[in-house]
């Protein structure tokens, strides 16, 4: 991208999303280098190639929101509070997947937009209003003309995927009332540097934002961040609550106490990045090393939740099939076939782990907690699992 300054490079990725089935094997995967810059004007940081939404969303997309009672939970909690605070009449979700978000509310209320089709159709059959569409000018003009303007606009984790961001406030703007609310919700890139959560870079997570970064995007469409929720969710998230100029909501001290966070740990400053830049090269020598000692001692690894951050560790680390012999996960999209570019087959989660595993490589790191608490039994009889974050280690 323009004006960036690149500090990372994870070296050849395949699209993080694009699970192998047994006859693709043999074929050769499409592969883009994965490097990370900060753009000296606006602090955005970002990926440096970007790839086209329609090879990353298409109607072939396997992840689904519904798959986690922490994200659940967290969607639950937040429509408690959209409905108490704010009391909107139309409610907009800009990447809806399938519908986990939405469900929590009145079918008359909203109006869903997923360019999935795969799951697009999962939430329409339960008789929502969604529309198959990628969030743009286009899309929300021919919204305005069938829907009318819209009092809250909400996205999980979907912002953060699309390159012209310019393009997508603009198209904000259009849709939401003078008085609307806008909340976002993505990874928070303060906890990506301090957790050295390098996994969070991959082809679909274009951007990492920090306060920062997005309030000098936001500016520039006339939208400022009124307050701030930080969450657990995804290894830390922020939730940023968003309104119009004009609207004369107050803003609250959280803004200015996470742009103080930011600041005091140097966001800001290139030398930051190369810094984190520098614990990257040490972590993945870290983690090859411990998955290599527990291979020599004649002891097998599994996977336990294949997800696109995943993606970026096993080929950034080059750890294959040599080291994991198959990965677990709950999602059907994804059983049944391999792991982009390093070719680990995966499995139907049995419902526990199987007694003839004592070690268990952590892809869902983000919902630990929840894991754990699923797997209290292997934990009992002395499993143990392996992280990457915020160093390497067996827990």
């Amino acid at each position: 991208m323009k004006n960036n300054i690149n500090f990372l490079d994870l070296g050849l990725q395949p699209l993080a999303n694009n699970y192998l089935k047994k006859n693709q094997l043999n074929r050769k995967e499409k592969k883009y280098r994965l490097k990370i810059g900060i753009n000296i004007g606006t602090k955005l940081v970002s990926i440096n190639q970007p790839i086209s939404s329609k090879l990353m969303f298409n109607n072939k997309y396997p992840y689904r929101s519904s798959m986690s009672k922490t994200m659940l939970k967290s969607f639950q909690n937040l429509a408690v509070l959209i409905n108490k605070k704010f009391k909107p009449k139309k409610i907009l979700e800009i990447g809806s997947n399938d519908g986990s978000f939405i469900k929590n509310f009145s079918k008359k209320k909203v109006i869903g937009i997923e360019p999935c089709s795969n799951v697009e159709k999962i939430t329409k059959k339960k008789g929502f209003n969604t529309y198959p569409l990628y969030w743009n000018l286009k899309t929300a003009k021919k919204l305005l003309i069938k829907e009318g303007k819209v009092d809250l606009i909400y996205s999980a984790n979907t912002i953060s995927h699309i390159e012209n961001l310019d393009e997508v406030f603009r198209s904000i703007d259009i849709i939401l009332n003078d008085n609307g609310i806008l909340i976002i919700e993505d990874p928070s890139l303060l906890e990506c540097l301090k957790k050295n959560t390098y996994d969070q870079f991959y082809n679909e997570h274009i951007y990492v934002f920090s306060l920062i970064g997005l309030e000098n995007v936001l500016k520039k469409h006339n939208f400022e961040i009124f307050h701030i929720q930080t969450l657990e969710i995804h290894g830390g998230s922020n939730r940023y609550f968003i309104k119009k100029r004009i609207n004369k909501k107050k803003i609250s001290s959280s803004v200015k106490d996470q742009k103080k966070k930011e600041m005091k740990y140097g966001i800001n400053k290139i030398s930051t990045y190369r810094k984190f830049a520098k614990r990257v090269k040490l972590s993945k020598k870290k983690l090859k090393k411990i998955f290599l000692k527990i291979i020599l001692n004649d002891n097998k690894i599994i996977g336990y939740g294949v997800t696109a951050k995943s993606t970026t560790i096993l080929n950034y680390c080059k750890i294959g099939n040599d080291l994991v012999s198959y990965f677990i996960d709950t999602t059907k999209a994804k059983q049944n076939k391999y792991t982009p570019g390093t070719k680990i087959p995966i499995f139907k989660y049995p419902g526990f782990i199987e007694k003839d595993i004592d070690f268990v490589f952590l892809g869902a790191w983000n919902f630990k907690k929840e894991i754990f608490k699923k797997e209290k039994n292997f934990i009992k009889r002395g499993g143990k699992f392996i992280i990457h974050t915020p160093t390497p280690k067996i827990l």
